[in-house]
């Protein structure tokens, strides 16, 4: 991974036997070397790889949320924010930034409630032509490791795998290109919606682009013009692939969709534009936005569950191995995957 570590700390936040939320501090930071490189590699590996992520950027002080009626008492301004413009400016070193940043968390997790114990790791760092700082809240669990003595002790491990509370700045665009209103991406999670809501007024923004649902508009758009341009099959299978890829590598790159970059390819290939095709029909699609991943499958498989019954298959399929009647609501499939099939025929008796 081509990642070139600035800065990282790590603070404790702890559950003590009365209930409270208590804060053990990094006085230095980690020092730069390949284990705390690994760790960040790891991190942002599971980062980028989970598949729920909201994209958001700092509210400020015209949000209507801090509009104050008359004779009302102010709404103070989210934190977080000022304490990172005063990082940016150089007036605070990382560790007291972090400090301060790791009080805020703490005083955060009390007011909603949220008792759990982890570490609070900040780290600055450099991919490609970007600056980032990731913010991430990671928890723990119990192991066994086997000491220098050959002992055998209990020992708390960094659950990596289980961060749901994480953010990720791109000081960058945040510094240069403020309008964009999507500089900050944060793992949205399966841990319910007051979670998500903490995190984020932790960190002093709010989500300004739905991924997934400008996915599916995108996905929506490519179909309907196969169907309604009359697009050969050889050259909807291209499309759709292209498209799939294409979407493919910006979400791996960390990248927005350009539907700019779509049309030029679609050009290329002798297909009409997808831009033109959704405005002719009053489709609401942002220029660019983040892919989601699991939206873009769509475009190359179909598939459903429900009432005990899993199906999927490759779009390509339909009108020939797989038949569908929409009169009656039938899907016929020609020829089984191997292991259903040997499954099946054991069941019947049958050899395989």
């Amino acid at each position: 991974m081509n990642l070139s570590l600035d800065n990282s700390v790590v603070h404790h936040i702890f559950q003590d036997p009365d209930g409270n939320i208590g804060l053990r501090l990094a006085p230095e930071p980690l020092q730069v070397k390949l284990e705390v490189e690994l760790l960040l590699e790891e991190l942002t590996k599971v980062y980028n790889a989970k598949p729920a992520k909201g994209y958001a950027s700092f509210v400020s002080p015209d949000d209507p949320r801090f509009a104050q009626e008359e004779g009302a008492e102010p709404v103070p301004l989210p934190e977080f924010p000022q304490l990172l413009d005063a990082r940016l400016q150089d007036k605070v070193e990382f560790v007291e930034f972090s400090q301060q940043v790791a009080r805020l968390l703490r005083n955060e997790l009390e007011h909603y409630q949220f008792l759990e114990s982890g570490f609070l790791l900040l780290a600055e760092y450099k991919q490609t032509a970007d600056r980032y700082l990731l913010v991430a809240f990671v928890p723990v669990k119990d192991g066994v490791m086997v000491s220098p003595d050959l002992s055998v002790d209990r020992s708390s491990q960094l659950d990596i795998t289980k961060v749901q509370l994480a953010a990720r700045v791109n000081l960058s665009d945040y510094q240069t290109q403020m309008a964009a209103g999507h500089y900050i991406s944060f793992i949205k999670g399966r841990t319910g919606r007051k979670t998500a809501e903490f995190f984020l007024d932790f960190l002093g923004c709010a989500e300004r682009v739905n991924a997934k649902k400008q996915t599916e508009q995108l996905v929506q758009s490519v179909q309907a013009l196969i169907r309604d341009e009359s697009v050969s099959p050889e050259l909807a299978k291209d499309i759709r692939k292209d498209v799939y890829d294409y979407c493919g590598e910006q979400w791996n790159a960390g990248e927005q969709v350009r539907l700019s970059d779509i049309d030029e390819r679609m050009q290329a290939k002798g297909a009409p534009s997808v831009t033109e095709f959704a405005q002719a029909r009053g489709l609401d699609m942002a220029e660019e936005f983040p892919a989601e991943r699991a939206s873009l499958r769509k475009l190359m498989k179909f598939q459903g569950q429900g009432g005990g019954l899993s199906v999927a298959f490759e779009q390509d399929m339909l009108g020939e191995r797989v038949q569908y009647d929409p009169r009656t609501d039938t899907l016929t499939i020609v020829g089984t995957p191997p292991n259903l099939r040997d499954q099946l025929r054991r069941f019947y008796g049958e050899d395989s």
